[in-house]
Parts: C-alpha cells; structure tokens; sequence
C-alpha cells in the first residue's frame, strides 16, 4: 500500500496541480475579461473559458504531466469522456449527496442559513471531488502509461 501511495502521489501529482492552477487562472481570466471588459454574457464566457482551460489543460497534461505520445484521436476522445464523467460525478452526484447531508441533519456554520452553507459547502466538495476524479482519470485511463499496470 506505501507503495501505491508513494506512486500515485508522485511528481506527476505536483505536476498536475500546478497544470490545475495555470489553466484555472487563465480559463476563469479569460471568463471576467470576456464579461467585464467586453460585455459577453455571463454563461458564453463561462462556456468559452471552460473550453480555452480545457483545451490548455490537454495539451499541458499530456505532454508536460503525463508525456503521453499517443498519436490521433484516442486520447482527445478519453480525455474529453474523461471530463466529462468526473463532471456528472462530483457535480451531480457528490455534490447532492452532500447538499442532502446538510440540509437533511440541519448542519450550518460561519452563521450561514442552513440552505446557504449546504450550497456552498456541495460547491466546494464537488470541485474537490471533480479535481480528484479528474486526476485519477486522466492518469489512470486519458493518459495512462503502457507500463502503468505493472
């Protein structure tokens, strides 16, 4: 086990958090340049940054992350699919499972109403959740290595 631990939180981890952070920045300063300096609608620029930091986020992961050199479309269609599932699973599932535990159990904090805290407090799991599931995603099936299994 120490040494699946030792493997799965290596330099690849680091790597790509510091990939999450670049195209977090650029995809969300794409997204309040695009609404506040040129008056885009608020769900354009989020979809266009989204696109841009994903875009940014393949290209970054597969080849500084992962140096995956998988040619065509394979790996586009993982990754994508890849996103995608991570998407459905820690902004659907994670984040109502936990929304319901708040508000069903009636727990608050920083003196919020209960529907407020359980509203922020999903937000910031799913995006926990979303960032853990898209790392073992794309390590494990996007951009695994041949000799990964072994």
């Amino acid at each position: 086990m120490g040494d699946f631990i030792k493997k799965f939180f290596d330099i690849k981890f680091l790597k790509f958090v510091m990939v999450g952070v670049l195209n977090t920045i650029v995809g969300m300063g794409l997204q309040f340049l695009l609404f506040n300096l040129f008056g885009i609608e608020k769900n354009i620029c989020t979809l266009i940054g989204n696109v841009i930091g994903s875009i940014l986020s393949y290209f970054l992961n597969k080849y500084f992350t992962f140096k995956n050199t998988e040619k065509g479309w394979k790996p586009v269609f993982r990754f994508a699919l890849n996103i995608a599932v991570c998407y459905v699973l820690a902004y659907s599932v994670v984040m109502n499972i936990v929304s319901y535990i708040c508000t069903a159990n009636s727990i608050s904090m920083f003196n919020m109403s209960i529907e407020s805290f359980s509203a922020n407090f999903s937000m910031l799991v799913g995006a926990c959740s979303f960032v853990a599931f898209n790392y073992i995603g794309q390590r494990f099936f996007a951009f695994k290595e041949k000799n990964e299994d072994k």
